[in-house]
């Protein structure tokens, strides 16, 4: 299933439910097919999911296992939270320049 995010002034992205739900986890939103950052929510989101990125990019303590929220590809490219907050980050950031608010959609809670 996919979420789709717009934005009231820039545009919208779409992601997998599984990535979406992970963006909306470190919001501190619920999951449920709509909702809404509003526009006095965004510096907070976006400063919590560029905590969460840079939390990502700590060194792991010894003899730790791969954090969750990373694909192994084949030929072993590793997909992490970075890449994938970091299209959402840009959407929040622009709406936020220009005092927007950004809804998602999905066809049901997830």
């Amino acid at each position: 299933m996919l979420v789709k995010f717009t934005s009231s002034t820039s545009g919208q992205i779409m992601m997998f439910a599984q990535v979406a739900r992970q963006m909306l986890e470190i919001l501190g939103k619920d999951c449920n097919a709509r909702g809404v950052i509003t526009s006095e929510q965004l510096p907070d989101a976006i400063a919590r999911l560029r905590g969460a990125v840079a939390d990502a990019h700590r060194p792991p303590p010894a003899n730790s296992e791969p954090e969750d929220g990373i694909d192994e590809a084949e030929g072993g490219s590793r997909v992490g939270i970075a890449q994938r907050a970091y299209p959402l980050i840009e959407l929040l950031d622009w709406t936020r320049k220009e005092d927007g608010f950004v809804l998602w959609e999905a066809a049901h809670d997830f």
